[in-house]
């Protein structure tokens, strides 16, 4: 299911524009604030979209001042994780216009995530024209500088204020804006996990929800605690077969040829990891989406077989692996001579900031 969705997004256009009450702050935040070189998600915006699920509809939709939540310690989503998220950017090209890199596909993965996680879905003109609307308002937050862009956080949680594990009967959907630098910009270190588990078969790993990263955190601390950036996760079962990195997809050139995870329910299906796989494509680089067992690639290493290791996600792109440990293997790669990746990344960069032609129509303007 997470696999198929990609093949068959179709935007089926909104036939009226969403009535949401706005109410803008007196006086933005922007006017002290400096757009270079901002920490990723510490920084948000001055509005804010929110909405309430009651009755079995979407109602109270608004856009107003960034501000705390009133919630009470018995809200479902605090006790039994109803909760999720997705992650998507907003660039500016060099005439100033405002765009939104493929919103639609990170619209239908939240309702993916939301029928996994037993809550309701979030219509499409709630979520493209809210978020359009949003970044409407706040565009002149998205910064001009290379590689930083105006980070998108849509979210939903369970808001029933009582005890008892079942799925609450009302939601709040909210979108927040983050104003963001380069996220690990630096070369990464990664740590091949061995002892704990993300996600097995039937469980939740394909979905954005918050139990996934919570769980993901102390591993991500005890390989940060021997020098490593994040873990790379392997399966349930035998701690052998590659999934995904801490925040990001894998992938490898290995003889010259991408290979990557294939997808499946404990692997997030990204939008950049698509946007990569089709990028390559057309670049005349054979991919391939397979099951990769770790002792290939320590082998394939071995043989001078693994030209390149990097991550791909919202959050930092493209990054560049230059170390990889599992057991007392330790794999150095020099990221200097990595041609793919950084071409990839280029491409991906030129489209989003306008400097070539859409030809994938990903940019979606506000």
């Amino acid at each position: 299911m997470a696999d198929f969705y990609f093949l068959c997004i179709k935007f089926t256009g909104m036939t009226e524009v969403l009535d949401i009450n706005i109410t803008k702050v007196e006086r933005s935040k922007l006017n002290d604030f400096n757009l270079q070189n901002i920490p990723f998600g510490k920084y948000f915006t001055d509005h804010m979209l929110e909405a309430d699920y009651e009755n079995g509809e979407w109602k109270n939709i608004e856009i107003k001042p960034y501000q705390p939540l009133l919630l009470e310690p018995s809200t479902s989503a605090l006790h039994y994780g109803q909760a999720i998220f997705e992650g998507m950017k907003a660039f500016r090209n060099q005439k100033g216009e405002a765009f939104i890199f493929r919103p639609h596909d990170n619209f239908m993965r939240f309702n993916l995530s939301a029928q996994r996680m037993n809550m309701p879905e979030v219509s499409e003109e709630l979520f493209i024209e809210g978020l359009r609307q949003l970044v409407d308002i706040d565009k002149n937050w998205i910064p001009a500088q290379p590689d930083h862009s105006l980070y998108i956080r849509p979210l939903m949680f369970g808001t029933d204020n009582m005890l008892g594990v079942k799925p609450s009967d009302t939601y709040k959907f909210l979108v927040i804006l983050s104003p963001v630098g380069a996220f690990h910009a630096a070369p990464m270190k990664i740590a091949v996990e061995e002892k704990y588990t993300r996600a097995a078969p039937g469980g939740v790993g394909f979905s954005k929800n918050a139990g996934n990263y919570g769980a993901s955190m102390l591993p991500a601390t005890k390989a940060k605690q021997k020098g490593y950036d994040q873990v790379l996760w392997t399966d349930a079962f035998e701690h052998k077969w590659l999934q995904e990195v801490g925040m990001m997809n894998i992938g490898f050139i290995i003889n010259n040829v991408f290979v990557t995870p294939a997808l499946g329910d404990t692997i997030l299906n990204g939008v950049t990891r698509n946007s990569v796989i089709t990028i390559l494509k057309d670049m005349g680089i054979k991919t391939e989406e397979r099951r990769i067992n770790i002792d290939e690639i320590t082998e394939e290493y071995k043989k001078d077989g693994i030209q390149e290791i990097f991550g791909m996600g919202t959050a930092a792109v493209i990054s560049l692996i230059e170390e990889l440990k599992y057991k007392d293997i330790v794999l150095k790669f020099d990221t200097n001579n990595f041609t793919i990746a950084q071409k990839v990344k280029d491409k991906l960069n030129e489209i989003r900031n306008g400097l070539t032609d859409d030809v994938y129509n990903w940019m979606f303007k506000i």
